[in-house]
């Protein structure tokens, strides 16, 4: 029941973070932003809210253990993992901007959905992920449905927006899909490589790791761009005033934080299959979200697309449960066979 509790948990921060960091992101855009490394580093600069839960441990073991109580458990294999894998989460947040920077949040959310068919093939490869034919079928259906963007593209095209600057974000988008694929496993990896138990608190410090180091990685990319230079000029252009500016700029640190938290708390308590399966389904409340809030058009396709992602979705899970039905009647019927023999040998044995 309490990891039942942790996992439901992580779901509605994962479900927090990724309905409310694109809509975020979309709004610094669309209000006078113009950097695609800000709202980079943004995705995972509130990492240190994460040494509040930490802190709390830690002095709750602390009660019990007096002062020979460990302050860090992640090990050095474990650190040096998750720093390689934060640079990832680095780019793939860099790439991830473009779609806010250069789409309608409909569209980049659509072209997201594509990590799923991503997560389940580097899930299969890396982390020996079984497939049913229903996830396979699932994985599929999501891949369609973001296909349908590309029949009518143009239309979509942002007013005032080149045909070139819409490709370039919808090509850099999909790349941060295919990244955001390979993350999830490689930190399912982690977990499954540790040489210790992995405890809860184990988890936010691998998480602590990858924050920090795809900040720093982002940070860099903001120096060599100049972007620190030019948030001051930024902030007194911006069309809904300079202290919103600055407002969403902490709100889209903190939401974003919510979906890294999230993303690996599924991760630890299920699988990175499972994560990416909820992250696509929370696509039509993306989609319905940002119809509602940014007044985006809402075209046939789109509509198509968001059917096959719930028709995916439920694909999936229906696969799950008929996996599970299957796997307790083997277990049922081995069991039985079990008694039978010793059954069996009893009898012997008394012959």
């Amino acid at each position: 029941m309490k990891k039942l509790i942790f996992l439901i948990f992580n779901i509605i921060m994962l479900s927090i973070g990724n309905c409310g960091g694109p809509l975020i992101s979309r709004l610094y855009f669309i209000h006078g932003g113009q950097r695609i490394w800000i709202p980079s580093v943004l995705q995972t600069v509130g990492c240190p809210i994460i040494l509040i839960p930490l802190a709390i441990a830690y002095f709750q073991r602390r009660k019990i253990q007096g002062p020979e109580a460990k302050i860090v458990f992640i090990t050095r294999q474990e650190f040096i993992a998750s720093a390689g894998v934060g640079i990832i989460v680095g780019l793939d947040g860099y790439l991830n901007s473009w779609g806010p920077a250069k789409l309608p949040v409909s569209t980049s959310t659509l072209i997201n959905a594509t990590q799923l068919a991503f997560t389940a093939l580097f899930a299969v490869l890396i982390v020996k992920q079984k497939l049913t034919a229903y996830s396979t079928n699932s994985v599929v259906l999501l891949i369609t449905g973001a296909a349908t963007l590309a029949l009518r593209a143009n239309g979509d095209r942002p007013a005032g927006e080149s045909a070139k600057d819409y490709i370039l974000g919808f090509v850099m988008t999909f790349v941060g899909a295919v990244l955001y694929g390979l993350m999830l496993p490689l930190i399912e990896l982690i977990y499954m490589k540790a040489k210790q138990a992995v405890t809860y608190t184990t988890v936010l410090e691998i998480q602590m790791v990858l924050g920090i180091s795809a900040t720093v990685f982002c940070t860099i990319g903001m120096i060599i761009n100049k972007d620190f230079q030019a948030i001051p000029r930024e902030a007194s252009q911006y069309a809904i005033g300079e202290s919103k500016y600055y407002m969403v700029l902490v709100l889209c640190a903190v939401i974003w934080q919510f979906a890294l938290m999230g993303l690996v708390g599924v991760i630890f308590f299920s699988s990175s299959l499972l994560s990416g399966i909820i992250a696509a389904f929370l696509l039509p409340v993306t989609e319905v979200l940002a119809v509602i809030l940014f007044h985006e058009k809402f075209q046939a396709e789109k509509g198509v697309a968001i059917f096959l992602a719930l028709w995916g979705f439920v694909s999936y899970f229906y696969g799950e449960y008929e996996q599970g039905k299957k796997e307790k009647k083997m277990k049922k019927s081995e069991s039985q066979i079990s008694q039978q023999l010793d059954m069996g040998q009893t009898a012997v044995q008394v012959v």
